[in-house]
């Protein structure tokens, strides 16, 4: 097949969660698979091309929005060995500023970011055309590629050069929803009646949602775990939208996302202290001495280090968290968090980090050394998730043999199995309630695990056997795709 992946972010170049990762490993895993993928994405200025070269690509193409037009720039990285070529399309007015969705200066979304997205979907398309490139599939991620279908199946439906391509639309996180006020809706140049109240594909409440929209135009919806596909028609996790979810539940798939291995695995990992693999664990503890060391925390090994690498925010859990706090530092623990978010947080993390000194580190920053350090370095993973459509973490845990706390919600809920006592089965800990009580319950019954050598080394290894490769799950998006083009 010949496949089309068009997202706003990926891994190594450009990441801010797990939307990055998945786009980083999922087109080397379809293109092993013997398939032609060919990756868009857009090219910020600060895009991390490291010493990769990235080739010019001759482009005549411009892109009409609100009466103005805005050229194009193409620009092309081919990795031979993987099958996969990447293209980065820019342009100066959209994509070269400080910043990937928000603004620096303000710490919000940057105003235009509706016609930044309309621009690098229309773009994709044009430059498709361009390149005489016809995919069979064109797989667009969240809502910054979700206006594809949506283009595809009006202003490009009469034209024969894209007559028979296939949609899939994958939601990472149905809570972000490209939603605009709809007076900008004429930027999109599409027929009125999409925003005719209740009936219009792109109207929300008054509002234009462009999420809304791929919904409903996309011939198959992915979402990144069965629990969470499952979740998303419900209004307590639908976010507005479980209604036209469950209208289109026989085209939507839960697929899990995978762990590229080759980044995260702790017997390869070149950013932390020391490898180790399942049969020699000796490097787990070099990684947790030479980490409490640089983190100047005192080196006590009978006291578990308790990891969490997460945006400090609501969804992640931390309003439970921040009223344990005060039962978390009582325990023989230690804490190691990095990560940014809400103010209230920051802190609190920092309060904890000047009472607790010998306990409690924190980074309020994104660091991807800092993430594998800690990844090796914890005894325990801490993801007390409101909601989780996948959740990356847990699966980085479990290789590492780092024993994940999980709520049991999404992704947390389909990859984590609660230890039971009376059968020593399981890879982690799990509980249902949000509240801070349920989550300290579970953080208590892990600690007292961890006290029992013996018994914590085969949860440990319960979870490094664990295979989350990405093989299998992209061989669920191709089955997905071969069964479009057979329609």
């Amino acid at each position: 097949m010949k496949i089309c992946i068009a997202a706003s972010e990926m891994a190594p170049f450009v990441k801010t969660g797990g939307l990055g990762d998945v786009v980083g490993a999922l087109p080397k895993a379809m293109a092993s698979q013997g398939h032609e993928v060919r990756v868009f994405i857009p090219h910020y200025d600060d895009l991390d091309l490291g010493t990769l070269r990235a080739k010019s690509v001759q482009c005549q193409v411009q892109v009409s929005i609100g009466g103005k037009n805005y050229p194009v720039s193409l620009r092309v990285i081919n990795f031979a060995r993987k099958g996969v070529s990447i293209y980065l399309i820019g342009n100066r007015h959209f994509f070269s500023r400080d910043g990937i969705y928000t603004d620096s200066d303000t710490g919000k979304d940057f105003t235009d970011n509706d016609e930044r997205f309309i621009f690098f979907s229309r773009a994709v398309l044009a430059v498709l055309q361009d390149l005489d490139f016809r995919p069979d599939i064109v797989h667009a991620h969240d809502w910054q590629t979700a206006l594809l279908p949506v283009f595809l199946k009006t202003s490009y439906a009469d034209d024969p050069f894209f007559g028979g391509i296939h949609t899939v639309l994958t939601v990472h996180n149905l809570a972000y929803q490209g939603k605009f006020d709809a007076v900008r809706f004429s930027l999109l140049d599409l027929n009125d009646e999409l925003l005719l109240p209740a009936t219009g594909a792109l109207e929300f409440y008054g509002d234009v949602n462009f999420l809304k929209a791929g919904l409903i135009y996309a011939d198959h919806i992915t979402t990144v775990s069965r629990q969470y596909a499952e979740e998303i028609q419900t209004p307590e996790f639908g976010c507005g939208l479980d209604g036209v979810l469950t209208e289109r539940r026989k085209n939507l798939t839960g697929i899990l996302n995978g762990v590229d291995y080759s980044i995260w695995s702790p017997s390869i990992d070149s950013k932390t202290y020391a490898r180790y693999h399942i049969n020699n664990l000796s490097g787990k503890r070099t990684n947790k001495v030479e980490f409490l060391g640089d983190a100047g925390l005192p080196i006590r090994d009978k006291v578990p280090l308790i990891g969490i690498i997460s945006r400090l925010e609501d969804q992640k859990g931390w309003d439970l968290i921040a009223a344990a706090a005060d039962h978390l530092m009582e325990m023989n623990v230690q804490m190691a968090v990095v990560g940014t978010g809400q103010p209230e947080y920051h802190e609190l993390l920092n309060q904890l980090q000047m009472e607790h000194p010998d306990k409690f580190r924190c980074w309020l920053k994104f660091d991807d050394i800092l993430a594998h350090r800690i990844e090796a370095a914890s005894d325990i993973f801490l993801m007390p998730s409101r909601f989780e459509p996948c959740g990356l973490n847990q699966l980085y845990s479990l290789k590492y043999g780092t024993v994940p706390i999980v709520r049991k919600v999404g992704g947390l809920a389909d990859t984590i199995v609660d230890y039971d006592p009376a059968t020593a089965k399981g890879n982690g800990f799990v509980f249902e309630e949000a509240t801070s009580e349920s989550m300290l319950e579970a953080v208590e019954r892990a600690v007292n695990l961890f006290g029992r050598k013996r018994a914590w080394t085969k949860v440990m290894k319960a979870g490094m056997r664990q295979d989350f490769s990405w093989n299998r799950s992209a061989k669920t998006y191709l089955g997905i795709f071969q069964q479009l083009i057979k329609t």
